[in-house]
């Protein structure tokens, strides 16, 4: 008896080792609990705030909620299969920590796999950072429960905020000016002739990043293809034109190239209240400053009595 058992005792180990220390769930899942808060196990229905990273088994990372700067917001769904990674959420507890390896051909056996995508597994690294449990809960009090977490934890980023673009400041050694209404900026390299001016047409070229250097848009193509933007061929990379005073672009980008003259090159930090605000847009999240670096490769002044050009700013620079 005591042989049988010492048998499936190293058997389990092996089993273990093999797999890399994960134990197995459904259809092949595989998973590694790192921290184990033993607390109530997510359900179906129940609010997460997660951050994850998902790549391929070669470790190239095809999203991150660190590069946004905010972990994501979810109601777990109805597991699609059994062992997806909705069903692995329920393995879960908030505070854990855990990474989950997902067969790649079940992951995509109803959608194409991601251009480029190589390997056997989709891996995801998560961290639960909050569950509000639904419970018995009315769906209105569950949502109020929600909203009102969220809104503490929009007001702590608010509130966060400048020390954030003070460590941004100091970590880059940008010796910065402030304007009064709080845009911060860096002349790179100086322009010839007269600034910008309202009614002024800017041909402009730009990238923007968050403060965690991910860029989340440009009009620099070789910037694009490094940093695996999508829709590559969707667009075209050329300067884009901003009349300003139409307010058809943020605010800190208005202020920021009434700064700058022909030629001028600069980098603008935008703080939320002069970007996209306690929204956010797309890959900006509520509350973030971002950073511009632009170049005005051009300014047209209007003709007297003729209307302005149109403003050719791609989604993501409109509020």
């Amino acid at each position: 008896m005591k042989k049988n058992l010492m048998f499936l005792a190293l058997a389990a180990i092996g089993l273990a080792s093999c797999n890399g220390g994960y134990k197995k769930g459904e259809n092949g899942m595989l998973y590694n609990i790192y921290t184990d808060k033993s607390g109530p196990k997510i359900k179906e229905g129940d609010f997460i705030l997660a951050n994850l990273v998902i790549k391929n088994d070669a470790d190239s990372v095809l999203l991150s909620t660190y590069d946004q700067g905010r972990p994501s917001p979810l109601i777990l769904p109805k597991p699609q299969y059994k062992g997806d990674i909705f069903d692995a959420m329920t393995l879960f507890a908030e505070g854990d920590s855990a990474t989950v390896k997902l067969s790649a051909d079940s992951v995509f056996k109803k959608q194409p796999k991601p251009p480029g995508f190589k390997g056997k597994y989709l891996v995801y690294d998560i961290k639960i950072v909050k569950v509000v449990a639904k419970g018995k809960m009315s769906d209105g009090v569950f949502q109020a429960a929600i909203t009102k977490y969220m809104e503490g934890l929009g007001n702590a980023e608010k509130a966060a905020e400048p020390a954030k673009i003070k460590n941004y400041v100091a970590d880059k050694k940008l010796t910065v000016n402030k304007t009064d209404s709080g845009l911060y900026y860096v002349i790179t390299k100086p322009g010839v002739g007269a600034n910008v001016a309202n009614g002024d047409t800017a041909l402009v070229t730009y990238t923007g990043s968050l403060l965690s250097g991910k860029v989340f848009d440009t009009s620099i193509k070789d910037v694009a293809v490094k940093a695996k933007l999508g829709s590559l061929d969707q667009r075209p990379y050329t300067p884009i034109k901003v009349v300003i005073g139409q307010k058809k672009v943020v605010a800190g980008w208005e202020q920021g190239l009434l700064l700058l003259n022909k030629g001028a090159k600069a980098t603008l930090i935008i703080p939320s209240n002069l970007g996209w605000g306690a929204n956010g847009a797309g890959p900006i999240p509520p509350y973030s400053p971002v950073v511009f670096d632009v170049e005005v490769v051009d300014i047209i002044h209007p003709k007297p009595g003729s209307a302005p050009a149109p403003v050719t700013a791609p989604a993501p620079l409109k509020k």
